[in-house]
């Protein structure tokens, strides 16, 4: 990594699809600052919505029946509206608050010295060769966290590729991947199950009013999904997307960045303390949890001993971020006494302050994201595309396959417009399931079929919420990352894993795999 400044790693040269990268990242850093996008997404957003507003579409809204029209942001009654909700729109921006909270629990575990010390005795006992299968595995696990795998695991991959010697974006590459471009492959339950399920259940319905489905009724479909995103997401990082960053050099702050020197025997225990002590908690919610009356339960779920911890109305659920914060300070509090390296609270809140600091830009650019993403969802422009082309594929009247593979790529073009998972189902669900009911396929394959696609494109769109978040830690190593180095880093594992994931769900259904206990492939029910 001797290369005097930041460029392409196989600029003028190498093969076609890397020429391609290459170019993606050259337009893509030819971008404005993430923050200034945002601002100018806004102006195109009003600007269009003004145009568009006095066409009539011919299209109704799926969920209410209304027609849907394009919504004029440039009046005076919606200017009015912005101005006074705009700090409501950005206090209310929910990965603020889930960034901002769960950062405050990493920053002393990190600060205090605990992760780095646990990650020089997980680099100590993994060969180098296995991280990256590892690192993908803990970020597809991290979705039972919510959205905490986006502030948690991400900048984890960069911490320990960077430690191990390695280029540390692609461990971020690695983390982000998992995280997010295999959103939907894990084999943990999680609060996002139940929830898209509902809107499939109530999209059913539509059709069929006494239809019932399993609240984790793509369970064994996602478990197996991890075996494939954990190993094509190892080639595309040690293969691919490594040997591209050969050329571009680490320049980030070397204070901030770990360095690997062993662990003595006093850090040694105190980290075997302090991960004990959250051994301990993660006991304590575990035995709060299991009784079926417990206040971390969801009472109004109808099946109770299935999902009544993972419904999105479960109080354990709602507390998932929280509950990172605690998990982590508790740690990094034992930690930091144990080491030595606290000597009163003060320097707790001084490691809490110090993770505060690195946010400053994601803050700003989080403020203009929230605004845009709100005028976005008002002008109805998102909307309607995502039902024009809903109704185009059902116009097309392809058999069952091609219709499968027709609505993951439509899923996923949408999804670089609408970022919300269960916006998106709750939007065009009422259109792809009981379409595809007519024409023999089930509720449950429908969805398995969307969570595909919903995962692979969340890496490439810059309207992923936690989309400039991932750029801030990139910057961390290299500072003058942009939205195009970024994107062209995740292309190759969005482009593969849609292909790859496709063909999965195919072999899948082929071979009549169960896609989960009381789960069906064919509507009526055999």
């Amino acid at each position: 990594m001797n290369t005097p400044k930041n460029v392409p790693s196989s600029e003028g040269s190498g093969t076609i699809f890397d020429k391609f990268l290459n170019g993606i990242e050259t337009l893509g850093n030819k971008l404005p600052d993430p923050a200034m996008l945002f601002f100018l997404l806004l102006i195109i957003v009003w600007v269009f919505s003004a145009i568009l507003s006095p066409f009539d579409f011919g299209e109704v809204h799926p969920l209410t029946g209304a027609e849907l029209s394009v919504q004029n942001q440039l009046t005076g009654d919606s200017l009015a509206g912005f101005l006074a909700s705009m700090v409501r729109t950005f206090v209310l921006f929910a990965p603020l608050g889930i960034v901002l909270v769960a950062m405050l629990g990493v920053g002393v575990a990190e600060h205090s010295g605990w992760i780095d010390a646990g990650l020089k005795k997980l680099l100590g006992f993994t060969p180098a060769t296995f991280l990256t299968p590892m690192l993908i595995l803990i970020a597809i696990v991290s979705h039972t966290a919510a959205d905490a795998g986006y502030v948690l695991v991400i900048p984890l991959g960069g911490v320990i590729f960077y430690a191990a010697g390695r280029h540390p974006l692609a461990g971020i590459a690695a983390a982000f991947a998992g995280v997010s471009g295999g959103f939907s492959a894990n084999f943990i339950p999680s609060a996002i199950d139940p929830l898209l399920m509902s809107f499939t259940l109530e999209a059913a319905r539509i059709l069929d009013p006494a239809i019932e489905l399993n609240p984790l009724n793509n369970i064994y479909f996602t478990a197996a999904a991890c075996l494939l995103i954990v190993a094509v997401g190892w080639y595309i990082t040690d293969k691919i997307v490594e040997p591209r960053l050969a050329g571009i050099r680490v320049d980030g702050d070397k204070d901030e960045m770990p360095k690997m020197e062993d662990v003595t025997p006093k850090e040694s225990r105190a980290f075997w303390l302090g991960f004990f002590a959250m051994l301990a908690g993660v006991v304590g919610l575990f035995l709060w949890a299991w009784p079926e009356s417990s206040s971390l339960r969801d009472p109004s779920w109808d099946n109770p001993e299935v999902s009544s911890l993972f419904s999105f109305n479960a109080p354990l659920m709602q507390a998932i971020v929280p509950l990172i914060f605690i998990f982590l300070l508790i740690p990094g509090v034992v930690y930091g006494y144990a080491s030595g390296r606290y000597k009163s609270s003060k320097d707790m809140i001084d490691n809490m302050s110090k993770a505060m600091e690195s946010m400053g830009y994601y803050i700003v650019m989080a403020f203009f994201c929230a605004l845009f993403i709100d005028a976005f969802g008002k002008s109805n422009i998102g909307l309607l595309i995502a039902v024009k082309g809903a109704n185009f594929l059902q116009a097309l009247a392809l058999p069952g396959q091609l219709t499968i593979v027709g609505i993951i790529f439509l899923s996923a073009s949408v999804n670089l417009l609408v970022g919300s998972a269960s916006a998106k189902w709750a939007l065009i669900a009422p259109i792809f399931v009981p379409m595809l009911m007519q024409l023999g396929i089930s509720p449950d394959l429908t969805q398995a079929a969307y969570r595909v696609g919903d995962s692979v494109s969340n890496i490439i769109t810059p309207l992923l919420p936690y989309f400039p978040l991932v750029v801030v830690f990139c910057q961390r190593y290299v500072k003058n990352t942009g939205i195009g180095t970024l994107i062209s880093m995740m292309i190759p594992y969005s482009i593969i894993f849609g292909i790859a994931w496709t063909i999965f769900l195919l072999i899948y259904w082929w071979l009549g795999i169960p896609l989960s206990f009381e789960a069906n492939y064919i509507y009526p029910a055999g």
